[in-house]
């Protein structure tokens, strides 16, 4: 017996909405089950993993701060994965957008101008998308899998961040520990409410979406990028070349990426540190699926993942379980996201193997 995939004649429009939803049921399900088999009670569990982290205000600032980095990456990814090409760097385009962007702020802090911030913001999306770059000539011109480069690229950035905070950049007046000097005022993004740390890279995020699904939706590019994802054989037909669209999709990714990097070391750390993401890069790709590849859908999906970093935060206190349950929880509906929308498309058919019946003297 063998198990196969045969593609469904029509695709239900109403489970491909609900397709989402159902997956993240089917995550807090399975996440009940696993916290009762971990000792723990799952309806507590689970009130202090979704609910208890959005009681109170400033839990909300927090939640806006730790969505913003996962919907600027996961719209720019949304773009790449839609023209069927596969940025698996994020976080290192993250990582590189932040050190581009914190060369004024460290190297030249004695500067002070309303100028620092927006060359901060413009230097980061470069340095994310210069770092973009790099996989996408090597598979415009090299046809090199990006989907390798990128991610082996995420570990040069770690450790070259790593070297340069312990190195070059790190704080004179630090007390020997491995991080820059805190950034001047000049170089810190303001706060949206003043009731909150909710900075403007939360604002960067939603109108990043907006303008991301304007141009998917009612351009010409939009239709492109649409077109050679299908069919790259249908879109050369139509005049359309795919290695722009590597170029394209691969430069205005990173650039988001660079732009969340900066944006979060400017307005929530406001200095440079070995490690300045928890993985945003990768968990943006659960938001880029989790919200259909449509940038308003990312929104969404940003605050949904955002919540289970609060939620990890808020177990550990109050029920005493690991910070590795939020990679659980991330893993789970990352895994029925795309489970159920496989059994959208394909129906399971089991096939079954018939053996001729043999005679003892080997005849049939």
């Amino acid at each position: 017996m063998r198990i196969e995939l045969e593609k469904r004649a029509k695709i239900s429009a109403l489970f491909s909405i609900l397709s989402p939803f159902i997956a993240f049921l089917l995550t807090i399900i399975f996440g009940g089950i696993m916290f009762a088999l971990l000792g723990k009670n799952p309806v507590m569990a689970l009130y202090s993993f979704f609910v208890e982290p959005l009681s109170e205000v400033w839990s909300l600032h927090e939640l806006a701060i730790k969505a913003a980095p996962l919907i600027l990456i996961a719209v720019g990814l949304s773009v790449c994965f839609r023209s069927n090409n596969w940025n698996i760097g994020a976080e290192g385009q993250f990582i590189m957008g932040a050190i581009a962007g914190s060369i004024l702020p460290v190297v030249f802090y004695e500067w002070q101008s309303p100028l620092v911030l927006p060359l901060m913001m413009l230097m980061g999306m470069l340095g994310g998308a210069l770092f973009a770059a790099i996989p996408a000539f090597l598979k415009a011109h090299m046809n090199t899998n990006e989907i390798l480069t990128s991610l082996m690229l995420v570990y040069v950035a770690q450790l070259f961040l790593d070297w340069i905070v312990r190195g070059p950049w790190r704080n004179p007046q630090g007390m020997n520990f491995p991080e820059t000097r805190s950034f001047a005022a000049d170089a810190i993004l303001p706060e949206l409410i003043a009731s909150g740390r909710t900075h403007w890279g939360f604002a960067f995020a939603i109108i990043a979406a907006i303008l991301v699904w304007f141009m998917m939706r009612y351009t010409l590019k939009g239709f492109e990028i649409a077109v050679l994802g299908q069919s790259e054989r249908a879109g050369r037909f139509a005049g359309f070349s795919s290695r722009r669209m590597i170029w394209f999709s691969m430069l205005l990714s990173g650039a988001l990426a660079g732009l969340a990097g900066i944006s979060e070391v400017s307005g929530a750390i406001q200095q440079l540190r070995p490690v300045i993401s928890p993985g945003y890069g990768f968990t943006a790709i659960i938001v880029a699926f989790l919200g259909r590849l449509n940038p308003l859908g990312i929104i969404a999906a940003g605050l949904v993942l955002a919540l289970t970093y609060l939620g990890g935060e808020a177990a550990q206190l109050s029920i005493g379980v690991s910070d590795k349950v939020t990679r659980v929880f991330q893993g789970l509906l990352l895994f029925f996201v795309l489970s159920c929308d496989t059994l959208i498309h394909y129906r399971i058919r089991l096939v079954w193997y018939r053996f001729a019946e043999t005679n003892t003297d080997g005849s049939r």
